[in-house]
C-alpha cells in the first residue's frame, strides 16, 4: 500500500517530489503505519483558478491516476497536503467512483482527507496539528533532553512562534496554548504580528481568514507586513520556533539568527542540512518532521480502515461501554446524575482517532528519544536508524523475489 499526498504548489518539482516520497516512506516506517510512501501533484499556483477551474485541474489528475492504475483502496491512497482540502479529494473519490464504483466495493477507500459526509474521520482536519502538539508535549517532558539541550521540562509557560499559520500552524498553535504554552508571535508569507504577552490562536485565524493578512491585528503590539521586515518576528526569542510552512525556511542565511532552544518541524523538510548542523553545533535541539508532522497521514490510516469496514470508527463498542460503565456504577452503589452519565457515554469517533494518534505519535517519539539518547545521536538520524532498520527487516525477511 503507498499514499500519494497531493501538493498543489507552484514550488512544486521532481526533486522535491522524489526527496517527499522517500522522507513519506520513512515517515511511515518510524510510526509503523502499514503503508509504501509516494508523494504526486499538479505544478500550478491554486490562487490563480477559480474553484470551478480546480476541480476540472482535480478530475483531471484522477483521471490520469486511473489510467495508469497509480490510485485504488489497495493501490495507492492520495491524502492531502500544501494547497489542497477536503473538497479537493471528495472531488477525487467522487471520480474515482464514477469510473469503478459500480465493480469495486471498496471505491470511498481511494483517498483519504475526505469530508465526513463524504466517507472521512471526525479529527482529520487538525490530526496535523494535533499531532505537533503530542510530539512537542513529548519532548519537553523528558527530563535527560531538558537537561542536554538546557531547557526547564513542562509545557506550561513555553513561549512559541510559529512560522506558517495554516491548518497545520493554526492548530498546532491552539492545542499548544490550551496545555499552557504561550504563543508570542506568528509569521505568515507577506506579514507577521507579535506579543510578548501572548496571543491567542482563535482570534488571529479569523483577523486572518477574514482579512487575508495579519497585518493591523489589533492586539499585537508589533504587526509588519513590509517584504523581508515581516520575517524578524522568525528570530525573536522564544522556547520553540515551529516552521509550519514550506520547505528549507531555516537555510544557511538565516540559521545564525534564529533564537530558541527548540526548532519543532512541523512541515516536510524545512531544516537544510548545512542549517541542521549550525543548530547541532549550538545545542539546539531539533524535534524532526519525521516524527513531528504525521499526525495527518496517522488519521488518514484511521480513516482508510473506516472506509475498508464500511461503518463508523467505535459503532459496535460505543453503546455497550456506556451500559458497562452504568451497570458499574449501580454495583458499587454510587449516585450520579445526568451530567455523570453523559460522562459515562463511550466514546465518539473522535474521541477514538484522538486516542489512537496520541498513542502512536507519544510511543514513536519516546522510542526516538531513547535512541537518541543512549546511542547520543540527533533525534533526526535517531529516527532515520529506526525507519529505514524496519524497511531493512522487511526486505531482510521476504527474501530475494524470483
Amino acid at each position: 500500500m503507498l499514499i500519494i499526498l497531493v501538493n498543489f504548489s507552484f514550488i512544486l518539482d521532481m526533486a522535491d517530489t522524489e526527496a517527499l516520497a522517500a522522507l513519506m516512506t520513512l515517515k511511515l516506517s518510524v510510526h509503523n503505519i502499514p503503508y509504501g510512501g509516494a508523494k504526486g501533484g499538479v505544478k500550478i499556483n491554486p490562487s490563480k483558478y477559480s474553484e470551478r477551474e480546480l476541480k476540472r485541474i482535480t478530475r483531471r489528475y484522477t483521471i490520469e491516476l486511473a489510467k495508469k492504475n497509480f490510485i485504488g483502496a489497495g493501490i495507492d491512497v492520495p491524502g492531502p497536503d500544501l494547497g489542497t482540502n477536503e473538497s479537493t479529494m471528495n472531488c477525487m473519490k467522487d471520480t474515482y467512483n464514477f469510473l469503478y464504483g459500480e465493480k469495486d466495493v471498496n471505491a470511498v477507500a481511494c483517498v483519504t482527507g475526505k469530508s465526513v459526509s463524504g466517507g472521512g474521520v471526525e479529527g482529520r482536519t487538525e490530526s496535523t496539528g494535533l499531532g505537533v502538539y503530542y510530539g512537542i508535549r513529548e519532548v519537553v517532558q523528558n527530563e535527560l533532553l531538558a537537561n542536554k539541550y538546557g531547557y526547564e521540562t513542562g509545557l506550561r509557560g513555553k513561549t512559541f512562534i510559529i512560522q506558517g499559520f495554516g491548518n497545520v500552524g493554526y492548530h498546532a498553535s491552539r492545542f499548544l496554548t490550551q496545555n499552557g504554552a504561550k504563543l508570542i508571535g506568528v509569521v505568515e508569507a507577506t506579514s507577521s504580528i507579535y506579543n510578548d504577552d501572548g496571543l491567542n490562536p482563535d482570534e488571529v485565524n479569523a483577523y486572518k481568514n477574514n482579512y487575508k493578512t495579519l497585518a493591523g491585528f489589533g492586539k499585537a503590539t508589533e504587526s509588519y507586513n513590509e517584504m523581508q521586515q515581516h520575517l524578524n518576528v522568525m528570530y525573536r526569542e522564544c522556547d520553540i520556533f515551529i516552521p509550519s510552512a514550506i520547505e528549507r525556511t531555516i537555510n544557511t542565511s538565516n540559521v545564525h539568527k534564529l533564537n530558541c532552544k527548540i526548532v519543532a518541524e512541523a512541515a516536510n523538510g524545512p531544516t537544510t542540512t548545512k542549517a541542521a548542523k549550525f543548530l547541532e553545533e549550538k545545542n539546539v535541539l531539533i524535534v524532526p518532521d519525521l516524527v513531528l508532522n504525521a499526525g495527518g497521514v496517522t488519521v488518514s490510516y484511521f480513516e482508510w480502515l473506516k472506509n475498508l469496514e464500511h461503518k463508523e470508527l467505535g459503532l459496535l463498542i460505543r453503546r455497550y461501554e456506556h451500559q458497562s460503565k452504568k451497570k458499574l456504577y449501580d454495583m458499587l452503589s454510587v449516585d450520579y446524575n445526568k451530567e455523570d452519565v453523559e460522562k459515562l457515554k463511550g466514546p465518539s469517533e473522535r474521541d477514538l482517532v484522538y486516542s489512537g494518534l496520541e498513542e502512536i505519535m507519544c510511543n514513536t517519539m519516546r522510542e526516538v528519544v531513547n535512541t537518541s539518547l543512549k546511542e547520543d545521536l540527533s533525534l533526526r538520524i535517531a529516527a532515520y536508524k529506526i525507519a529505514i532498520s524496519r524497511i531493512y527487516e522487511i526486505y531482510l525477511h521476504a527474501g530475494i523475489t524470483i
